[in-house]
């Protein structure tokens, strides 16, 4: 009994665990080019008020 259980860890548990990861990259979708640009945006603005707030 003790066989089945660590045959299933050790076989069967790096391959479900490798499924879910390619399933995770597969469903990642890409931004747009409009969110693109609106991401690229925001993070200038955080970077600019970090830049102000070590100003002083």
């Amino acid at each position: 009994m003790d066989f089945l259980f660590w045959g299933f860890v050790v076989g069967i548990g790096p391959l479900l665990l490798a499924a879910a990861m390619i399933y995770a990259v597969l469903r990642q979708r890409r931004l747009s080019p409009g969110e693109k640009q609106a991401q690229h945006e925001r993070v200038a603005e955080l970077y600019d008020s970090d830049s102000d707030i070590n100003k002083s």
